[in-house]
């Protein structure tokens, strides 16, 4: 955990496994994030200060469950599963408490919208990749964005008002195998972009240059994104300005050994409160304010 300019990072788990993909709460009282910590890659929760670490869910699995997203009320959450053995893999919708959970249509790395109406993910398919919004309730799927205007779509994250997100992508096509000069022109070049909820004002946000940026987390407040970017051969945390351009490289570890810095959250309080109220994240309550001017 770290402050947005960087500074104060704080090591949550001090565990020997992979600790990955982690998301708060919509109140911050919770982090759901994913380890391989019993083997298998699998769900866990931590209170923000690296505590209180449990399963998500009881019963263990051979497959994957990772990549998870929570729903606005706090109470259900979407995941990715991987089944290597069976090649089996898609999203599930679970409910917190809960071991029964229920098949989504397929795709993958979900994102669950401010409303709670949709949730979108990225559906892979032979020549690229699409963004697709499934409806919550009729299970109904969307696809806005033109896979001619961006043939790879991935790693979806919405703006706190639910008008915007940004993803992954890259306009290259994909090449076919053999041919050498196409994947010279498509390699590398996957980056940022931001386009709106239906589709229209995509925009490309960082230049391809370098190695592919990717996991792109939008802030809440839809001014900054948050993106994953090799470099000297260690994954970076970046942080780019979507007005001005101007970008903060966040994390600098790795200069002894392969270090992954990848996959971050925004969590801003003034964002949670609409959710559920919580005091000791507030400078002060309204009532004690009341208190205080009252004659």
């Amino acid at each position: 955990m770290m402050n947005p300019d960087g500074s104060e990072q704080v090591n949550l788990t001090q565990h020997p496994a992979t600790d990955y993909s982690a998301v708060w709460s919509p109140t911050g009282e919770q982090i759901l994030f994913t380890s391989n910590r019993s083997s298998v890659q699998d769900l866990y929760l931590m209170d923000p200060d690296g505590t209180n670490v449990r399963r998500v869910f009881k019963k263990k699995i051979k497959a994957r469950r990772q990549h998870a997203t929570w729903s606005p009320d706090g109470k259900q959450f979407a995941y990715n599963y991987l089944d290597w053995d069976r090649r089996k893999s898609g999203l599930y919708l679970g409910t917190f408490g809960e071991e029964d959970v229920e098949p989504l249509p397929y795709g993958n790395s979900p994102a669950w919208s401010p409303d709670g109406s949709e949730i979108a993910c990225s559906v892979s398919h032979a020549l690229g990749a699409r963004l697709t919004f499934i409806n919550v309730r009729t299970r109904d799927r969307e696809q806005p964005l033109p896979d001619k205007v961006l043939p790879w779509q991935r790693l979806p994250s919405w703006s706190a008002a639910g008008d915007r997100l940004a993803i992954s992508g890259n306009k290259h096509p994909i090449p076919a195998i053999l041919d050498r000069d196409l994947h010279e022109a498509w390699r590398d070049k996957t980056t940022a972009y931001i386009v709106n909820r239906d589709g229209t004002g995509l925009r490309q946000l960082v230049e391809e240059a370098g190695h592919d940026i990717s996991v792109a987390e939008l802030s809440p407040d839809g001014s900054e994104v948050l993106y994953v970017q090799e470099i000297n051969g260690n994954e970076q945390l970046f942080k780019l300005d979507i007005n001005s351009g101007v970008r903060t490289q966040l994390t600098h570890i790795g200069a002894l050994f392969h270090q992954a810095n990848f996959q971050g959250d925004w969590f801003d309080p003034a964002y949670a409160l609409p959710v559920s109220p919580q005091p000791h994240l507030l400078s002060t309550t309204w009532g004690e304010l009341k208190k205080e001017k009252a004659p």
